[in-house]
């Protein structure tokens, strides 16, 4: 339990760390039209260390938002564009035998950056996309004998086609729950396609992004995240979201235990956690407020609950039942 005091300190903190926030979205908004939504939820991916998948019909901006994120702040960048022929070893690297020498040499692949801008993934198949698992959860790459520790920060952003599309793969479960937010990217608006629109046909040059953060910057913010106070009772209200993904009928949900498969796992409770924080220190409080919470529930968990068979041939789909879940669950 924090003091009225500390939260009033950190309150300020919070203030003066929220520009350098403020100055990256401000960037983004310069050369990004609407996607509001899609731009928060990587930023707070970025505050809390999280990866964050993308999924969306090609043409929303996705691979150029992500693009740009990187472009504002001082680090490395990296983009690979998954393919069916791709191979693991050109995405995390190889050893290569070097006859000069006699013996074998690392070439890293382009996981080894600060931002790894995975394109279109489902597009290879389940192989590559597992040599993405050591990366995302242990922020290590192992080749051959030896073990390579990632450069901190380091954040896997990833876009993909919606999965009737032809030629994708689904991503495996293991690796879908290594995500911290899955992001549904919609179409603009009809006034934001319209200055879309006009942006592109007036030939202009594009407007040239600032660097306007340091990996420094984005450390101090993320330890100024994991302060942000959570009352005991936003915390059991978190609980009682994902305890209700596996025992829907003990929350009133019974009828909807049928179309749940399995549901989120601790990882879920964890994330959904520092998310909520996340959007609070970006709406500038120093507490968590249950809609916090509800905002950013579905990004924390429409991917990580299976549904049945007989949830598909009735369409009801993960983000309908989180829905019902929030609605049935009591605020506190």
């Amino acid at each position: 339990m924090q003091t009225a005091q500390e939260l009033q300190d950190l309150q300020q903190q919070i203030e003066t760390q929220s520009a350098i926030i403020k100055n990256i979205k401000q960037q983004l908004q310069r050369v990004i039209v609407g996607q509001s939504n899609m731009v928060d939820r990587l930023l707070i991916g970025l505050l809390c260390n999280g990866h964050v998948l993308l999924e969306g019909v090609p043409g929303l901006a996705k691979t150029f938002t992500i693009r740009s994120l990187a472009d504002t702040i001082r680090l490395s960048f990296s983009r690979i564009q998954f393919t069916p022929d791709l191979l693991p070893a050109d995405v995390v690297g190889t050893l290569i035998y070097n006859q000069q020498k006699g013996e074998f040499v690392v070439r890293k692949g382009p996981i080894f950056a600060n931002f790894i801008l995975a394109d279109e993934i489902n597009r290879a198949p389940a192989k590559v996309q597992s040599a993405l698992l050591e990366a995302m959860q242990e922020k290590q790459v192992t080749l051959g004998d030896t073990t390579y520790k990632l450069e901190d920060p380091f954040l896997v952003l990833a876009t993909q086609n919606p999965l009737e599309q032809e030629g994708t793969y689904p991503l495996p479960e293991a690796q879908q729950d290594r995500f911290m937010l899955k992001v549904m990217v919609d179409y603009p608006t009809k006034e934001e396609e319209l200055r879309i629109v006009r942006d592109n046909i007036s030939g202009a040059d594009k407007q040239q992004l600032t660097a306007v953060a340091t990996a420094e910057d984005i450390i101090k913010a993320r330890k100024l995240c994991q302060q942000v106070y959570m009352d005991e009772k936003i915390e059991r209200y978190i609980l009682d979201i994902v305890f209700a993904t596996r025992f829907p009928q003990d929350y009133g949900l019974g009828n909807w235990g049928n179309y749940i498969k399995y549901g989120g796992s601790p990882r879920a409770t964890i994330n959904l956690s520092r998310a909520a924080r996340a959007l609070a220190l970006l709406n500038n409080r120093a507490f968590v407020i249950p809609d916090d919470v509800k905002q950013i529930a579905p990004d924390v968990l429409r991917h990580r609950i299976g549904v049945t068979y007989e949830a598909e041939a009735e369409d009801i789909t993960s983000e309908r039942i989180v829905q019902e879940i929030l609605k049935t669950i009591k605020t506190p």
